[in-house]
Formats: structure tokens, C-alpha cells, sequence
């Protein structure tokens, strides 16, 4: 009897909070069809924008999602920006630790692939992944086992040795905003190619929110970056900004459904 009564309990409470649960439709009511169904595919709506044409974002336009993830980016006065939506689908089973969980495993970055147009194949993006104690401090520290609690706010320092610009530096912060977790990625140190600063310290910022949604786990991200006219004129930054994202994005992703 005490085992049926607690049954009806539990799914009382599993009723009750996937109805607290927003949808994708209460986040972005005025998103078009189009952009909808692309959220939604496997492989998400991803659209890149510079400033000279003006900005084109779904986050802002009447999107419920809270103003500080967005306004983080454009107060960096960023040049090129990405933008990405996507859901992960489920039953509303993932909870925020379990977020937060799947967050903690940078070393997974390494060795995510991205199609490289110039080699004509998939290589890896980040050769090397790992935790390091701080800014000042870079020597690796290992990544934390899975917490039991979660908390309001976390700073994390990730080096990545990626295959174009070398060893990045970078600063990872996590809040708890609205009805999610917020993830903030701004680089520490410049970004080299070829020995020469393409990005400076501070002028690349990503954005990461999730939030479990009724229809799985919604994944928004934008990312932002100021470089000059000269650089942009030797590489693709476009294509660069949206590459790093992207597998910054499914390695998100991944851990999330693994959870």
C-alpha cells in the first residue's frame, strides 16, 4: 500500500512540474514558421550577421528569453555575431544538474570535429581540452566528478589548443538567470594566427543558455566577436565564429543526452 501511495505521489510531482515546464511557443511566440521548424530539426536554426548590415536577432525580437544573455554580447560591440537555436528532444527529464553535470566535462571538447574547407575533411577543432587552476595560473587540473548540488554561480578557466589559432584561453561563468543556466565564454588572452593577434583579449564572447522546456531542452547561443578590417580580410571570421560555436554547441549537447 505505502509503495502504490508513494508511486502516485512521485507522479504527481513529475505531472506537476513538467506543467510548470515553458514551451518553446512561450519563449519565442513571435518566431516565424521557418525559423521554428529549424529550432526543431536536428540541426537547429544557426544564422551569422555583421554590424555593417545590421543585426538580425531572434532573441530579441519579442523572445522571452532574459535580455542579459543577449546584452552580454552586444555590449562587447561585437562586429560578427552567430546566433543558434536548437532543442534537444525528451520528456522534460533533465534537470539543471544534470545541465551543469554535462558542462563540467571540458575535456570532452577534444578532438570534436568540424569539416575544414581548406583540407577538404573532418579534423579536429580542439586538439586539446582541459581545465587550468586561473588566469594567471595555467597548469591543467583535472575535471570535477558529478555534483550532487548546484550552484548560483560558478567561474571555470579552460585552455584549448585549437588548430588554427593555437593555445586559447578562456573564462567560463555560470549563473542561474530566469528559468535556466546561463553559460558565459569570453577569451582571457588574445587569439593568434600565425603569430599574430586576430582576436584581443576580451573581444570574443559566447553565450550559452538552457533551459528544460516541455519539448526537451532548449539550447539558445550567441556569439560575438570585434576584429579589424585587415584581419577580416585574411580569414573567414563568419565561417570561423560559427565553426567554434557549433562544436562548442554539440559538445553542450552531447552531454546533455547522455544525462
Amino acid at each position: 500500500m505505502l509503495k502504490r501511495i508513494l508511486l502516485i505521489m512521485f507522479a504527481f510531482c513529475a505531472v506537476n512540474l513538467f506543467s510548470q515546464l515553458r514551451s518553446f511557443n512561450d519563449i519565442f511566440p513571435s518566431i516565424s514558421e521557418d525559423v521554428r521548424l529549424k529550432a526543431l530539426s536536428d540541426s537547429g536554426y544557426v544564422k551569422s550577421s555583421r554590424k555593417t548590415s545590421g543585426f538580425n536577432i531572434q532573441g530579441q525580437s519579442g523572445s522571452r528569453i532574459d535580455p542579459s544573455i543577449i546584452n552580454i554580447v552586444l555590449r562587447t560591440n561585437p562586429g560578427y555575431i552567430v546566433e543558434s537555436i536548437m532543442v534537444i528532444p525528451g520528456s522534460g527529464t533533465v534537470s539543471l544538474l544534470d545541465i551543469y553535470n554535462a558542462l563540467g566535462n571540458v575535456r570532452d571538447l577534444k578532438g570534436r570535429l568540424y569539416n575544414s574547407a581548406t583540407k577538404n575533411k573532418e579534423v579536429p577543432l580542439f586538439e586539446d581540452a582541459t581545465r587550468i587552476v586561473s588566469d594567471r595560473q595555467t597548469n591543467a587540473v583535472p575535471d570535477p566528478p558529478p555534483s550532487r548540488n548546484l550552484p548560483q554561480t560558478e567561474t571555470v578557466y579552460i585552455r584549448l589548443r585549437d588548430v588554427n589559432f593555437g593555445n586559447t584561453f578562456y573564462r567560463g561563468e555560470m549563473a542561474l538567470v530566469q528559468s535556466g543556466l546561463r553559460y558565459t565564454l569570453s577569451n582571457f588572452r588574445s587569439m593568434n594566427y600565425m603569430l599574430v593577434p586576430v582576436i584581443k583579449e576580451g573581444k570574443f564572447t559566447a553565450q550559452l543558455y538552457f533551459e528544460p522546456i516541455r519539448e526537451g531542452v532548449l539550447i539558445y547561443s550567441l556569439a560575438g566577436t570585434d576584429i579589424t578590417d585587415f584581419v577580416a580580410s585574411q580569414i573567414h571570421i563568419d565561417s570561423a565564429i560559427s565553426k567554434r560555436l557549433a562544436v562548442i554547441t554539440s559538445w553542450a549537447s552531447d552531454g546533455i543526452r547522455r544525462k
